[in-house]
């Protein structure tokens, strides 16, 4: 998981200019190269969760007149150790978004070798920070409309598949980095066997539904809001091909701000109706296909919770523990509305210390 964190222009929190900042310094001299923007004007653009910076810089004149056409006044280079990340999957991702007809950054120069990318500049408002009461609708019609174009473009054997396997290594970051290390629990034999009937309710659900390009991380800081085609897409390197429902989830049961259920449940109705009409093989059923979204939510918000404490006690990373309440919440309510999740409730309970009193409802 590799949410765009947008900064301030100063870059206060990151002091990225550092002298000792070598990469940022290989990353100069690249640009300095292209003779495209002023190296001098390098600031921060984003922090991320993984290995990937972000620097925005203004565009030389020179440049600009040169090209014959309009760069806009800022690009965003991308420094992506080539160790540690896959930028040649970022381009090949980059283009088949362009050919679906949604707003991604051009690629306007790449040296794969030393993981840099020069891109077109989406802004700098996320969704997450644009979202209110009066504007959500149409911010996630408009981002549910994209999703729309992207699953059309579908198309196996092109991306690697979210598989059983795939979806297993991702519940697993749950009970070693929450259960683990963030509650310092160790689950008995029988409490493993019960987690592990509900992960294979949980994956039996998701691999039964129809595949499409997914995006994997399609939720309100990756999201940009533009003054027209929005949105924006960013983090994109990691797609997969996988359950038609996951970016839908990821979107409406976002980590990073939740909405009234009512709300939600008329976003996904009106995405629902989109895809149908779209030709997306989404179930006729609503009722069934609303269980399938949630089914691939809860995949998703046990992976989060599992990721958010390895970002905190690993990475040294503590900002995502704030989030962790509202992901816990969705899982709770999410797993005790179906017979067969209802166990991971009481595991909860037990390892948690919360068991609800006489009454208690979610």
């Amino acid at each position: 998981m590799s949410s765009l964190l947008n900064l301030s222009s100063n870059g206060a929190s990151h002091n990225a200019s550092a002298a000792g900042d070598a990469r940022l310094q290989q990353l100069k001299t690249w640009l300095q190269g292209l003779d495209i923007v002023d190296v001098a004007s390098a600031r921060p653009a984003s922090a991320d969760a993984s290995f990937r910076r972000y620097f925005r810089f203004d565009v030389l004149p020179a440049a600009q007149a040169r090209a014959g056409t309009n760069f806009g006044a800022t690009l965003v280079a991308m420094d992506a150790p080539p160790e540690r990340e896959n930028t040649a999957a970022f381009v090949k991702v980059d283009t088949l978004l362009a050919e679906a007809g949604v707003a991604v950054p051009v690629i306007h120069a790449q040296d794969l070798e030393q993981g840099f990318l020069l891109l077109s500049d989406l802004g700098t408002t996320t969704y997450l920070q644009a979202l209110n009461p009066d504007n959500a609708s149409a911010l996630y019609a408009q981002a549910l409309s994209a999703l729309v174009k992207i699953q059309q473009h579908s198309q196996p054997g092109v991306l690697p598949e979210f598989d059983r396997a795939f979806m297993l290594r991702e519940l697993d970051i749950f009970p070693e980095w929450y259960i683990g290390k963030h509650l310092n629990a160790t689950l008995t034999e029988a409490q493993s066997a019960e987690l592990q009937k509900v992960f294979d309710h949980i994956v039996a659900n998701c691999l039964a539904q129809p595949q499409v390009f997914m995006h994997r991380d399609y939720h309100s800081r990756n999201l940009m809001w533009m003054d027209e085609d929005n949105p924006g897409i960013l983090d994109f390197q990691d797609a997969v091909y996988g359950p038609i429902t996951y970016d839908a989830a990821s979107l409406l049961r976002d980590a990073y701000v939740s909405w009234d259920e009512e709300l939600v449940l008329d976003w996904v109705i009106r995405y629902w109706q989109h895809a149908r009409s779209a030709g997306l093989p989404v179930n006729k059923d609503f009722d069934a296909f609303y269980r399938d979204f949630e089914y691939m939510a809860l995949q998703r918000h046990l992976k989060i919770l599992g990721l958010f404490c390895r970002l905190n006690y690993r990475d040294g990373k503590p900002l995502y523990l704030g989030d962790l309440p509202t992901v816990m919440e969705y899982v709770r309510h999410t797993a005790n509305r179906y017979r067969e999740l209802k166990p991971l409730v009481r595991l909860l309970d037990v390892l948690e210390d919360t068991r609800p009193a006489v009454g208690y409802t979610f």
